[in-house]
């Protein structure tokens, strides 16, 4: 059994979402040795296995006393029932043979079930943890200490912060139901952006001592299937009278608001799970939410009433969505032939500066008037004759405005073949372009968007349906 199918199945059969941490501050013990750790975590584990669906010792606690501390750490663990798992808190990370040195250890010689990594080293500093499907290994991806949005929130090539990267590619590093993911609990906003874009477990630190809530926290971290979320607490159980008790107070909260989420999610009108692929559905949340694309009526340029509009002249407003649209085209870019870009007036003119600082790429762009004066130059930028450029654009529509567009820049001595665009509105643009000889590459199609608002909620299935049979009715 996969490790993660085990922390389900266990879930299931005792009804619990509570890790109980096995963190021996020197404050809480009563004498401050090898033998005081063992006695703490001995008292804790009988006093909770009950209600625990895994135990987390730090392994930091049981170093700070040596060797002696190490054997500490191996009994406790030992002593800790076969059924219950075992997270090993190491938060491991560091090159292959490193790494599968500390695997073995973690495995074999402390006999822990999952250890905690740090991802920043990549998948191969991972890869040795993986080597069996029955062990796992939970990801820091939003951590709960006061410093981490300093790194965690800073935007990738993605366009996603750092950390919802992390939970869109970490995950997928193994084929096995084995990897989840460490959220804090202090941070809910993270905890549901988090769930949003995977279904694996998720590790939750700190309820109570650092701040966090136990309902905000579950709210925005439970699967809809009420589990995926193991919520854990150590110095609000150790410090309790009696731990027991504290743990089974603390189960019950949880399970009582799992339970009126079961019982409001029962009501909601059923919904999908979107086709797109997680960061592509971030993205097309983002383009409603910053009015990009928006639906009511609306006069078009050529007097038909439109029940959608986009308008991505809107994306320049905000840096993130911005990098974040930027880098939806480039899974598109690698498998093209092409010397330098060419960004179309106006609208992708900044995509296009933001696909060119993340690809390393250069630019240019083709203009809709000559200038009278200067150079008279109909394509601005450098570039060489006989090149061949790839034209960027933010929708097409019917692609007229993309033909000119390639004429001018074949007139300046430049090859066009291919178009890459963010939206395709399905109008006949893929269509005329093919019959003038141009390839066009579609981030989105406006089918595949809708498609993913009417799974998610965002706009309602008449509306869906509404503007579907608008497209319909005026395709070329």
């Amino acid at each position: 059994m996969d490790f993660l199918e085990r922390l389900d199945a266990r879930a299931k059969e005792i009804d619990t979402l509570l890790c109980v941490g096995l963190d021996p501050h020197p404050e809480l013990l009563e004498e401050e040795t090898p033998q005081g750790v063992l006695l703490f975590c001995k008292h804790i584990i009988e006093s909770t296995l009950r209600f625990a669906l895994a135990f987390k010792p730090n392994i930091a606690f049981f170093e700070a006393y040596g060797p002696e501390g190490l054997a500490v750490l191996q009994e406790v663990i030992e002593f800790i029932p076969d059924r219950i798992p075992v997270i090993l808190d190491a938060k491991r990370g560091d090159i292959f043979s490193t790494a599968k040195a500390y695997a073995h250890a973690a495995f074999d010689v402390w006999g822990a079930d999952a250890v905690t990594i740090n991802p920043f080293m990549g998948k191969d500093a991972a890869d040795p943890f993986l080597a069996n499907p029955e062990h796992g290994i939970f990801i820091l991806c939003k951590t709960s200490n006061p410093t981490a949005n300093d790194l965690q929130l800073q935007p990738t090539i993605s366009g996603l912060p750092l950390y919802q990267k992390i939970a869109v590619e970490a995950p997928g590093w193994s084929e096995h139901k084995q990897i989840g993911l460490v959220v804090g609990a202090t941070d809910p906003d993270a905890l549901q952006k988090v769930r949003g874009l995977t279904d694996t477990w998720l590790l939750a630190p700190g309820v109570g001592a650092q701040g966090g809530k136990i309902e905000p926290a579950i709210r925005a971290g439970l699967r809809a299937d009420g589990l995926g979320m193991l919520v854990t607490i150590s110095r609000g159980i150790a410090r309790a009278p009696d731990p027991g008790l504290a743990a089974q107070d603390i189960v019950e909260q949880i399970n009582h608001i799992r339970g009126k989420l079961a019982r409001r999610q029962s009501t909601k009108p059923l919904v999908g799970k979107s086709t797109l692929e997680p960061s592509l559905a971030v993205l097309a949340d983002a383009l409603i939410q910053h009015g990009c694309v928006r639906f009511g009526s609306f006069t078009l340029k050529s007097g038909l009433v439109s029940p959608i509009y986009i308008d991505l002249r809107r994306v320049v407003s905000n840096p993130g969505l911005l990098a974040q649209t930027a880098a939806s085209y480039l899974p598109l870019l690698r498998g093209l032939t092409f010397d330098r870009l060419a960004a179309l007036p106006y609208a992708a003119l900044p995509i296009g500066t933001a696909v060119s600082l993340q690809a390393g790429c250069p630019l240019i762009y083709p203009r809709r008037e000559v200038k009278e004066y200067g150079t008279r130059a109909s394509v601005e930028g450098g570039f060489n004759e006989g090149e061949r450029v790839l034209m960027l654009d933010d929708l097409a529509t019917t692609g007229g405005s993309k033909i000119e567009a390639a004429g001018t820049l074949k007139a300046a001595g430049l090859e066009v073949e291919d178009i890459v665009v963010l939206i395709d509105r399905q109008s006949g643009a893929k269509e005329m372009l093919e019959e003038a000889g141009f390839r066009m590459h579609t981030v989105f199609t406006l089918t595949q968007l809708l498609e993913h608002w009417e799974l998610s909620g965002a706009v309602s299935a008449e509306t869906a349906e509404e503007v579907r049979t608008f497209l319909a009715d005026t395709q070329v």
